[in-house]
C-alpha cells in the first residue's frame, strides 16, 4: 500500500480544451492553495492546454481538476494509465460512462435508479416526450446547452440550438422539484445540499456567477427536507453511484418532488473544487476542511486500482 506524505510527488492538473476551461483554472488554484497550507512541498501545478500534456518527471501522482471535456470524459485518464502515473478521481471507463449521459442513463434504468423518463433524439428529429421537456447535449459539463421548453411552440428553435454539439441529444421529462446534490466521498454519502437559484434554473451562468454576471444561487447544507427525504435522495444517490461503478468521489444531482420522489439526473466525476464549491461544502458539513478533504481524495486515489 502506498502512502501519501507530504513529499508526494504531485502534478496538478487544471484547465484543458474544453468548454469548462476557465472554471478548472479557479479549481486548480484553490486546490493548490489547500494542498500547500496541508503541508505539501511537491505540488507542480500544471495548466492543460492540448491532449497529452508533459506531466513532470518523478510525479508520483496526477491530481485531476480539468472539469468536463479531456479531464471527466476519459481521456485524461487512458494517457495516465498508458503512462503508469495514478491520478485522482474515477477510472477511464467509469468516467466515459458518467460523462455522457446517454450511457449513464442506461445504467441507471437497468439498475432501476430512479431518473426522468427520456429519449435519444437525433439531428433533425423532434421528441416524443411533450413539453415542458429538458433537452441536454449528451457530452457537456455545468448544465452548458441545457435548455428547459415550456412551449411546444419553442421546441424546434431550442433543437435547432443544440446543433453546435455533436452527436445525439438527450431529451428528458421536466420534473419539477427542489434542487439537490449529494456528495459521495469513498461510497458515503456526506449530507445533502439544496441548491436554490435566485433566477431560473441551476445554469452555467448560475453556478458561476462571478464569472457570468448572473444573480447566482443560494445553498442549503443540510437541506432543508426531511429525514426521510434525505434517506431516500442519499440512497438514489448512491445506488447511481454504485450502478455506474465510481471510483474515489463524485457528485450526483437529483430533483426531488413535493411528494418526496427523488429523480437522479447525473454524475460529476470531477466536481467543482473552489472553496465555496458543493463538495467543500458537504465536506465542512461533517467537519471535514478543504485541506483535508484534498488530502483523502490524493491518498484513495493513490492506491485506487486502474486498467
Amino acid at each position: 500500500m502506498k502512502t501519501l506524505t507530504n513529499e508526494t510527488k504531485i502534478a496538478l492538473l487544471m484547465g484543458g480544451p474544453g468548454s469548462e476551461r476557465e472554471v478548472s483554472l479557479v479549481s486548480g488554484k484553490a486546490v493548490l492553495e489547500a494542498l500547500q497550507q496541508e503541508g505539501f512541498t511537491q505540488v507542480t501545478p500544471v495548466v492543460v492546454d492540448a491532449e497529452r500534456p508533459a506531466i513532470p518527471e518523478g510525479t508520483e501522482l496526477c491530481f485531476n481538476i480539468i472539469h468536463g471535456t479531456y479531464g471527466e470524459d476519459g481521456g485524461l485518464q487512458s494517457y495516465l494509465e498508458e503512462l503508469g502515473i495514478p491520478y485522482t478521481g474515477a477510472g477511464s471507463q467509469t468516467s466515459r460512462n458518467c460523462f455522457d449521459k446517454l450511457l449513464s442513463k442506461k445504467a441507471f434504468v437497468a439498475a432501476g435508479v430512479p431518473t426522468p423518463r427520456s429519449e435519444t433524439v437525433e439531428h433533425g428529429q423532434m421528441p416524443t416526450i411533450p413539453c415542458p421537456c429538458v433537452i441536454k447535449p449528451p457530452c457537456e459539463g455545468s448544465s452548458v446547452g441545457v435548455e428547459i421548453v415550456h412551449d411546444p411552440a419553442e421546441l424546434p428553435a431550442a433543437m435547432g440550438r443544440e446543433d453546435r454539439f455533436r452527436g445525439s441529444l438527450l431529451v428528458e421529462e421536466y420534473i419539477k422539484g427542489k434542487e439537490l446534490t449529494v456528495a459521495i466521498l469513498d461510497g458515503t454519502a456526506l449530507p445533502v445540499i439544496h441548491i436554490c437559484p435566485r433566477q431560473g434554473f441551476y445554469d452555467y451562468r448560475n453556478k458561476y456567477p462571478s464569472m457570468t454576471g448572473a444573480v447566482g444561487s443560494d445553498y442549503i447544507c443540510p437541506a432543508d427536507i426531511t429525514a426521510e427525504e434525505t434517506r431516500a435522495v442519499q440512497e438514489a444517490a448512491l445506488a447511481a453511484y454504485r450502478a455506474l461503478h465510481v471510483e474515489v468521489y463524485g457528485r450526483v444531482d437529483v430533483l426531488l418532488t413535493d411528494d418526496g420522489k427523488p429523480y437522479v439526473l447525473e454524475i460529476n466525476t470531477i466536481p467543482g473544487m473552489t472553496g465555496a464549491s458543493l463538495f467543500p461544502k458537504a465536506a465542512k458539513a461533517v467537519g471535514i476542511s478543504f485541506g483535508e478533504l484534498c488530502r483523502r481524495i490524493a491518498q484513495i486515489s493513490l492506491n485506487q486500482p486502474r486498467g
